[in-house]
C-alpha cells in the first residue's frame, strides 16, 4: 500500500462525494484526484527524480493537504516546514533535507525570500496565494498547465512518504523518514479505533505540517469522509465548526481544547448535534481540563499517544475507557491507554531492562508504524532505534491492567535532594487551582538540593493569586519535595506547534552560567 492508494480508491468508488472543504471552496473526490495529478506532474516537470525532496511552507490549505498524495503519486518526498520557525531555521531544514524545490504560501513566500541566497540546492520557487511574489512562479499557473492524469511513476511502499522534522526543543531538529508502509499501517491501526466513516466531516485544524494533522487527513480519506480544513487555529471558529458546522469529529491538541474552554464563554451552552468524538494527543492534558471538555462538548473523547518518529500513534485510550473513567475508574483519565494493534510497549531502565509494573522508566515501542530513521544521522538513528525499539525519551509506568501512564519527558524530570520529581504530577495539582489557566513546572538551581521546583503559571482573565497562596494550595496535595518553592507569573507559556511547552526556554534564564544542568536540556 502507498498513501495515494486511498485517494485513488475513493475517487474510483465515490467520485462525486465531498472530499475536502476550506471556507467557501470545496472539492469532490474526483476533483481532488485531478488536482493531485496536476501537482504530481508539475513536480516531475521540474526534473525531480524518485526520492528527491521538496519543501512546503505555509498554513493549512486544500493544496497542502493534497500535497502528500501528489508526492506519493510522483515518487517524491515532501518536507513540510513549520511556518512558526524563523527563516534561519527553515534554512537549516531545507539545506539538511536537500530539498530541490520550495513551495510557499501567502506571506511566507516573502519571508523565505530572505534565505534564497543560502539555499544552493533549491532549483525553483513556487508561490501559492502570493500574487506577484518576487522570485516565485505562480502555483496555480504552474499546475494548471499539467494534465489531470496519473504520472505513472508512483512511490513504492518501502520508500519514504515524507520527511518530517522533529520539533527540536532540545537541539537541532532531526528529519524523521517515514515510509508509505509505516503510514498505511498507522492508518489501518487507527481505523480500528474509530467509527469515522463514509460522509463524516472531520475537522483539520492542527497544522498540516505536523504528524497529528497528517494522520487525520490520511484516515479521513481512507474511510471516505470529508476533510473540513481551517487555515489556522481560532477558538471561536473551532467551536462553531463543532457545533454548527456538521462536524462528526476532529483532532485537537490539549492547548487547543483549553483555549476553546477559556476563550469561548458560551461553549458549554451550545449544542453539538453531530459531534461524536474529539481525538486529542501530542502533549499532556490535565485531568481538570479533560473533565471540563467532556462536560462542555458532551461527546466521546479518544486519546492518542505517539510521536513523529512513530508516524503518529502508539497507544489509544478509547471512548469506552473515557466513559468508564467517569463512572467507575477515574484514574484511567491519567492513562495514555493501551498499545494499538500490532504495537508493543515496554517501560525500561537505562540498560533497556524492563522495570517492574508501577515503576517509572523510559517508554520504548515496537510496531509497523516506526520510522526508518533520521535523515543523515546514523548514530542518532542507531541510538533511537536500539534493538529495533523506538526509545521515545518519555518517562512512564505500566499499570497492572496493561495501561500506560506517561509521567513526563525523561529530560524534564527534576532531581531535588536525590528525589525524582515529575513535573506533570505537580502541574495536575496546579490546574486544580481556580485562578490558574495554564501552568508549567521546571527545575531551577539550588545550592543545597541541586535543584528545586518552580511553577510558572498563567492566571485566568480577571483572576488574582499570589505566590504564597499557590504554594500553600499545593501543601497537602503534594509531598514536601514536590511542592513548588517559587512561582513565576507570565502572560502565556511558550509552546511548539504540537502544544508542548518549551521548557528549555523557561529553564534557560535560571541555568545560564551553570556548568551542569541537572534537569538536562
Amino acid at each position: 500500500m502507498r498513501l495515494h492508494d486511498y485517494l485513488d480508491f475513493r475517487a474510483r468508488v465515490q467520485p462525486d462525494a465531498p472530499c475536502i472543504q476550506l471556507g467557501a471552496r470545496s472539492l469532490t473526490y474526483g476533483q481532488a484526484l485531478a488536482e493531485t495529478h496536476r501537482l504530481a506532474n508539475a513536480l516531475l516537470a521540474e526534473g525531480l527524480k524518485p526520492g528527491d525532496r521538496f519543501a512546503w511552507l505555509g498554513k493549512n490549505s486544500i493544496e497542502h493537504a493534497l500535497m502528500y498524495f501528489a508526492a506519493s503519486k510522483a515518487g517524491l518526498v515532501p518536507v513540510p516546514l513549520n511556518y512558526r520557525l524563523s527563516p534561519l531555521e527553515w534554512d537549516y531544514i531545507i539545506n539538511d533535507s536537500g530539498a530541490k524545490l520550495l513551495i510557499a504560501t501567502g506571506d511566507f513566500a516573502a519571508a523565505a525570500r530572505t534565505i534564497h541566497a543560502s539555499l544552493p540546492g533549491v532549483r525553483g520557487y513556487i508561490a501559492l496565494d502570493a500574487a506577484g511574489a518576487e522570485g516565485y512562479r505562480d502555483y496555480r499557473a504552474w499546475t494548471a498547465s499539467q494534465p489531470a492524469t496519473a504520472p505513472g511513476r508512483p512511490a513504492h511502499e518501502s520508500q519514504p512518504a515524507y520527511q518530517m522534522y522533529t520539533s527540536g526543543t532540545t537541539g537541532r531538529p532531526k528529519g524523521a523518514i517515514v515510509s508509505h508502509r509505516a503510514v498505511c499501517a498507522n492508518v489501518e491501526q487507527f481505523s480500528h479505533e474509530t467509527d469515522l466513516g463514509l460522509g463524516d466531516r472531520y475537522l483539520i485544524v492542527a497544522p498540516i505540517y505536523h504528524a497529528a494533522a497528517a494522520i487525520s487527513i490520511f484516515v479521513t480519506v481512507a474511510v471516505g469522509g470529508e476533510m473540513v480544513v481551517q487555515e489556522d487555529f481560532s477558538p471561536p471558529a473551532v467551536v462553531a465548526a463543532l457545533s454548527d458546522g456538521g462536524v462528526s469529529g476532529g483532532t485537537l491538541v490539549p492547548a487547543m481544547i483549553q483555549a476553546c474552554l477559556v476563550y469561548v464563554p458560551d461553549a458549554a451552552k451550545r449544542q453539538y448535534p453531530k459531534l461524536r468524538y474529539i481525538a486529542y494527543g501530542a502533549s499532556p492534558i490535565s485531568e481538570q481540563t479533560l473533565r471540563q471538555a467532556i462536560e462542555t462538548f458532551r461527546c466521546d473523547f479518544i486519546q492518542a499517544y505517539g510521536m513523529t518518529e512513530t508516524t503518529a500513534i502508539l497507544t489509544i485510550l478509547p471512548a469506552a475507557d473515557h466513559r468508564r473513567a467517569l463512572t467507575d475508574d477515574p484514574g484511567l483519565l491519567l492513562s495514555a491507554g493501551r498499545p494499538m494493534l500490532g504495537t508493543e510497549i515496554r517501560v525500561v531502565d537505562e540498560s533497556d531492562n524492563d522495570v517492574p509494573v508501577g515503576e517509572i522508566g523510559e517508554i520504548i515501542a515496537r510496531g509497523p508504524q516506526l520510522m526508518d530513521g533520521y535523515w543523515n544521522l546514523d548514530e542518532a538513528t542507531a541510538e533511537a532505534l536500539r534493538g529495533g525499539w523506538m526509545h521515545t525519551g518519555d518517562a512512564g509506568k505500566m499499570g497492572a491492567n496493561g495501561y500506560l501512564y506517561i509521567q513526563d519527558r525523561v529530560k524534564d524530570m527534576i532531581v531535588s535532594g536525590g528525589e525524582n520529581v515529575y513535573p506533570r504530577v505537580v502541574e495536575d495539582v496546579l490546574f486544580q487551582h481556580p485562578a490558574i489557566a495554564d501552568a508549567a513546572v521546571i527545575g531551577v538551581p539550588h545550592e543545597q538540593w541541586g535543584e528545586t521546583v518552580k511553577a510558572v503559571v498563567v492566571l485566568r482573565a480577571g483572576a488574582t493569586a499570589g505566590e504564597q497562596e499557590i504554594v500553600d494550595f499545593c501543601r497537602g496535595r503534594l509531598g514536601g519535595f514536590e511542592r513548588p518553592t517559587s512561582v513565576d507569573f507570565i502572560d502565556a507559556l511558550p509552546r511548539n506547534a504540537s502544544g508542548k511547552v518549551l521548557k528549555r526556554e523557561l529553564r534557560e534564564p535560571y541555568w545560564r552560567g551553570h556548568g551542569r544542568r541537572v534537569a538536562g536540556a
